[in-house]
């Protein structure tokens, strides 16, 4: 049996404190030994053993940690990720991994060349919905497919003074959400033919993105990612249509709130959903409930620590992240220009 791998995390806000750490502290094969923070020593006050960095540099020249996770401000994650990888250490980087693709590509070329893991978090692909969503276009319940609608809707209508809506590179909805979304339909149904967008500032004194709406085509199937900061009203999740019949599902997987509320991410209950809160399926001679798959943010960093003790196969890998960044920055030129920017030209 192999000692855990120590494991430090870089930027210690909120999403650190509620997610990652937590996910970290229950995946038997990590060991969470340090965390760069520039003003506080709150990882320490929480995890017995944890050390505390003032700087990145300061972590790495005392080489306390194998695996360092990046959940810093978008525009910090490529100068980071690079410096930790020609440090010799594996590396996870928060959604959506870099700012631009061409940032992405280095970071894989580097990887590759160490012979380190290099990964993203992108904890969506484990939503409970949406693994249901994937058993039903695997299993062909619906039939041939034609239409999915996927949601992150939400009413925040004021500014906030989180980095993402003030005026710094890499900040909006797109980026934020627009990445998960767009990752899970390319998981769905691969590289989209062409992409076409409306990215807007919608409330008060935006200067962050707050809305888009993206659509990607595949033919005979049209997916529809969307989000909003100014949905005061019940959207469904996920609407998936299909010749033989459709699936709804609203509300959000229960993961998040339960890592808002605090509770351990372990236990036969984990992002468990109670049956009030399934999707439906609605069928010509039928409609019943569908029971959601339980989600688990768990698989993620579990298979990060296998890929690096065990050389088992990486589920998220950067050249993944490098189409959904391309397609992100499709949309952004689609919605600039009112065009649709097909895959030859956005080269994904």
């Amino acid at each position: 049996m192999s000692n855990p791998i120590k494991t430090a995390i870089v930027g210690f806000g909120s999403v650190a404190e509620k997610m990652h750490a937590p996910l970290i502290d229950v995946c038997p094969d990590l060991d969470l030994v340090a965390s760069v923070e520039r003003r506080t020593n709150r990882c320490e006050e929480l995890y017995e053993g944890v050390t505390t960095y003032r700087s990145l540099e300061e972590l790495l020249a005392a080489d306390a940690a194998d695996l360092i996770i990046i959940t810093t401000p978008n525009e910090f994650h490529f100068p980071m990720a690079k410096q930790c990888l020609n440090s010799g250490k594996h590396v996870v980087v928060d959604k959506p991994v870099t700012i631009f693709s061409h940032e992405a590509e280095e970071l894989h070329k580097l990887a590759e060349k160490k012979g380190l893991i290099c990964s993203v978090f992108h904890n969506r692909r484990y939503d409970g919905d949406f693994m249901t969503l994937q058993k039903l276009v695997r299993e062909g319940d619906l039939g041939d497919l034609v239409y999915l609608e996927s949601h992150f809707d939400r009413f925040r209508p004021d500014i906030t003074e989180n980095w993402r809506e003030k005026e710094v590179p890499g900040n909006g909805i797109t980026f934020d959400l627009g990445s998960h979304l767009i990752d899970q339909v390319v998981l769905l149904f691969g590289l989209p033919n062409w992409v076409q967008a409306d990215i807007r500032m919608q409330r008060t004194g935006a200067v962050a993105d707050d809305y888009f709406d993206i659509i990607l085509d595949y033919g005979s199937l049209k997916a529809r990612v969307t989000a909003g900061a100014l949905v005061n009203v019940p959207t469904p999740k996920f609407l998936l249509l299909g010749k033989n019949g459709s699936y709804q599902k609203f509300g959000l997987d229960v993961q998040e709130a339960a890592f808002k509320a605090g509770e351990k991410p372990e236990g036969p209950t984990l992002g468990v959903e109670t049956e009030e809160k399934w999707g439906k399926i609605f069928l010509s001679e039928e409609t019943k409930a569908y029971e959601t798959i339980p989600g688990n943010y768990r698989i993620l960093y579990q298979n990060v620590a296998d890929a690096i003790s065990k050389g088992t196969t990486l589920f998220i890998t950067i050249p993944q992240t490098i189409s959904v960044l391309k397609i992100i920055e499709a949309s952004f030129e689609s919605a600039k220009s009112g065009n649709r920017i097909s895959k030859e030209d956005g080269g994904w």
